[in-house]
């Protein structure tokens, strides 16, 4: 039995995973913008730190999927 590798459904777990986590990210960097509360603006400083270090994390765990789709590097802000 092979270790290395994560199972099917434990890579599309992790794929939705990361899918969150990039969101948030997003969500975060474009609302840091629009707060202008300090306190409030630090912790979503805090939570865009935070969340880039455990997309990393997740990242290299994805890397053992039998099968991946294409992670982006940095999350593309969609405005309107």
């Amino acid at each position: 039995m092979n270790t290395q590798t994560l199972a099917p459904h434990e890579s599309m777990e992790l794929h939705e995973a990361l899918n969150f986590k990039t969101l948030c990210l997003a969500k975060s960097k474009l609302m840091q913008g629009l707060v202008f509360d300090q306190e409030l603006k630090a912790l979503m400083q805090k939570d865009v730190i935070q969340s880039a270090q455990q997309i990393a994390e997740l990242q290299a765990i994805y890397a053992r999927a039998p099968f991946q789709a294409p992670v982006p590097n940095s999350p593309t802000p969609i405005t309107h």
